[in-house]
C-alpha cells in the first residue's frame, strides 16, 4: 500500500511538471472577443472523396494513393467545424477565410454535416483555375455581414501563363455598423522548388492586390481593408515589403497605407502558423489598411488584435526538432487524423 501511494504521488508531480512544461511553451489563447471576429484558415487539402476529371485530385479518392475515404473526410470536416468553433470562443467568426479547398461542395458539406448548420453561415466561392483544383473560398455569418460585391481576381502570369494558380477573392460587404469592409482571401503560389525559384510568381500575386488596394484608396476616402491569406511568403520578404508594401512599422499610421500585423506576429510576439526545419513563422497573414488601426472610427481594430490560434489540440510534440509541431491530417501518404499543417489566423474588430 505504501509503495502505491509513492507511485501515485510521483504520477501526480510528473503530471503536474509537464502540464508546467507545456504552459510555458503555450501561450493562452482566450483573448478578449471583440464584436466581429475574422479568421483565415488553411484547411490542409479538404478535398471530397470523387475523382474530378479536369482536375488532379486523384490522390484524395478511396482508390487514390492517400487511401481518401468517405469515412476520413467526414473526420477532416469535424475537425474543421472544432476550429471554427474554438476560434470563435463563445460566438462563431463572423468571417471565415479558407484556402485550399477543393470546390463549393466541400464547403457546403462543411455547413450541412457539421455542427457549423446551426449558425446562419452562407459561402462566397468560385472556381480556380488550378490544376489540383484547389480554392480559396469565405464563409459569412449573414446576420452579422451583408456582402454587396466579389470577385474572383485571376492570376496570370505574363511569364508563365501556361500554369494556373489560385485566384485572389475580393468580398466587399457592410457590417453591423453600416461600414464597407474591403476583404481579399489569398492563397500565393507555394515554394515548391525552392524560395528563390518560385519568387517571381508571389512577386506578382502581391502586384495584382496592390493594384487592386490602390484603386480602393483611390475611390474611398479612408476604406477598411483586409488582406488576409497563406501568402507563402514571409512578412520580411520581398513580394510583401517591396511589391505589396506592407509597412512594419506602427509608431505613426498612414490610413492610406497597409500594415503588415503578421509581421508583428512573427518578429515581435514570436509567434508563427507554420512550422519548417524546425523554425516557427507567420505565412498565413492578415494585413489592414491603417484606417482600420484609427480608434476613434466605427470600426476599428489595434495590433494587439491579430493572434495565431495555437490551442493545444492543435498542435503535438516535435520528434524531429524540439517543441511542438503542426497536428496534420497526413504526414507523406500516411492520414494523421489531425487538423492542418497550418495554424488559423483571426483579427478582432471593435465597434464604437
Amino acid at each position: 500500500m505504501k509503495n502505491c501511494r509513492y507511485l501515485t504521488a510521483v504520477l501526480v508531480i510528473m503530471f503536474a511538471y509537464g502540464t508546467s512544461l507545456l504552459a510555458q511553451q503555450l501561450e493562452p489563447h482566450e483573448f478578449p472577443r471583440g464584436d466581429m471576429r475574422i479568421m483565415f484558415y488553411n484547411a490542409e487539402n479538404l478535398f471530397d472523396v470523387y475523382d474530378d476529371s479536369l482536375k488532379s485530385d486523384e490522390d484524395f479518392t478511396p482508390e487514390g494513393s492517400k487511401h481518401w475515404t468517405p469515412a476520413k473526410y467526414q473526420k477532416k470536416l469535424n475537425n474543421l467545424a472544432k476550429v471554427i468553433t474554438a476560434v470563435g470562443q463563445w460566438e462563431h467568426p463572423e468571417i471565415v477565410g479558407f484556402c485550399e479547398i477543393e470546390n463549393r461542395f466541400v464547403l457546403d458539406e462543411l455547413l450541412r454535416k457539421t455542427a457549423l448548420k446551426n449558425f446562419n453561415y452562407r459561402i462566397i466561392h468560385k472556381e480556380s483555375p488550378d490544376n489540383r483544383g484547389i480554392d480559396v473560398g469565405l464563409l459569412y455569418r449573414a446576420d452579422k455581414f451583408n456582402p454587396i460585391d466579389f470577385e474572383a481576381v485571376r492570376v496570370v502570369f505574363p511569364f508563365d501563363a501556361n500554369k494556373p494558380t489560385r485566384d485572389i477573392l475580393y468580398v466587399k460587404g457592410k457590417t453591423a455598423t453600416n461600414d464597407t469592409l474591403h476583404i481579399f482571401v489569398n492563397h500565393w503560389p507555394s515554394r515548391w522548388g525552392g524560395q528563390m525559384a518560385s519568387d517571381e510568381k508571389r512577386m506578382y500575386a502581391a502586384s495584382v492586390v496592390k493594384r487592386k488596394t490602390d484603386s480602393i484608396f483611390k475611390a474611398e476616402k479612408h476604406p477598411k481593408i483586409i488582406v488576409m491569406g497563406d501568402l507563402n511568403d514571409y512578412p520580411q520578404n520581398n513580394s510583401l515589403v517591396e511589391v505589396l508594401q506592407a509597412q512594419t512599422k506602427f509608431d505613426k499610421i498612414d490610413s492610406e497605407k497597409l500594415y503588415n500585423l503578421g509581421y508583428y506576429l512573427q518578429e515581435i510576439k514570436s509567434k508563427g502558423s507554420h512550422k519548417h526545419e524546425g523554425e516557427w513563422g507567420v505565412l498565413d497573414q492578415i494585413i489592414v489598411s491603417g484606417f482600420l488601426l484609427n480608434s476613434t472610427t466605427n470600426l476599428s481594430s489595434t495590433i494587439d488584435d491579430a493572434h495565431v490560434f495555437d490551442a493545444p489540440f492543435l498542435l503535438e510534440p516535435d520528434e524531429t526538432y524540439t517543441g511542438f509541431q503542426n497536428f496534420r491530417t497526413y504526414i507523406g501518404m500516411t492520414f494523421h487524423d489531425g487538423f492542418s499543417d497550418h495554424l488559423p489566423v483571426y483579427i478582432d474588430l471593435w465597434f464604437k
